[in-house]
């Protein structure tokens, strides 16, 4: 499979990568900075086939030359993975008008710039679109405001285009990250931590506590998710799946 991840330099589009190069997948991944693009290429050539492109998200332009050269490269395209920078955490009336326009750009246009330009190679390998959301969008999280209100715009896209798409084989699903081991929960932890005067590791600890499996879990688990979403032969479609060990309390 050809596949593209985007924003997988570090993290959970990191985590998926390297899962999906172990599986015998030719990947292509992306981030806006070229010393961490360099590392994660140089990490990850051990597991496969891997190729980088910098590339920022919240330019248009960027976007299109990140399917233009990767469809180049790869000879073709299977699935696009789409994951994004998270936004910086804060309350309503904490956060300025201008970090709602770059989490707009971030988290809804470039995932549609992301499936407008790749969409004509994906109809040809009736491939396969997964789009990386958040639980949060299920239930709104303290202290997140732009990832509550901004990404569950990618529910809305995810079911309407795999009814729209499907007349051409093509599958379209969302995942829904609940507390991963990344570097961004990592600083949302420590920013939890300094409003509430508590230390870190208390904070993570009272997470976990609240996590039925008592874990945070690994962005390589997410990989295999994605793995299995992306093969030929799944029938799942349309499908936003909580990830998050069991936390949700709503039933639908």
């Amino acid at each position: 499979m050809r596949v593209i991840v985007t924003a997988s330099t570090k993290g959970i589009g990191y985590g998926i990568s390297k899962v999906l190069l172990e599986n015998g997948n030719e990947v292509v991944i992306s981030g806006h900075n070229g010393e961490n693009l360099a590392n994660a290429l140089n990490n990850l050539k051990n597991y496969g086939k891997v190729y980088g492109i910098i590339s920022d998200l919240r330019n248009i332009n960027d976007v299109r030359n990140l399917i233009d050269k990767s469809v180049n490269i790869l000879k073709g395209l299977d699935a696009v993975v789409y994951v994004a920078p998270p936004p910086k955490p804060g309350n309503f009336e904490s956060t300025p008008i201008e970090m709602w326009d770059d989490a707009v750009k971030s988290l809804l246009l470039s995932a549609v710039w992301v499936t407008k330009f790749s969409l004509p190679y994906i109809k040809e390998s009736k491939g396969s679109y997964v789009y990386l959301s958040s639980f949060a969008i299920k239930e709104p999280q303290e202290n997140l405001i732009l990832s509550n209100v901004v990404r569950i715009s990618l529910a809305g896209l995810t079911r309407s285009l795999s009814k729209e798409l499907g007349k051409y084989g093509i599958k379209v699903n969302m995942i829904m990250p609940g507390w991963i081991e990344t570097e961004r929960v990592e600083e949302v932890v420590n920013s939890r931590a300094k409003s509430e005067g508590k230390s870190s590791e208390d904070i993570k600890k009272e997470i976990e506590k609240g996590i039925p499996l008592k874990r945070m879990a690994k962005p390589e688990e997410i990989g295999e998710l994605v793995n299995f979403l992306i093969a030929k032969n799944t029938y799942i479609s349309g499908a936003s799946i909580p990830f998050d060990g069991g936390l949700l309390n709503s039933v639908f």
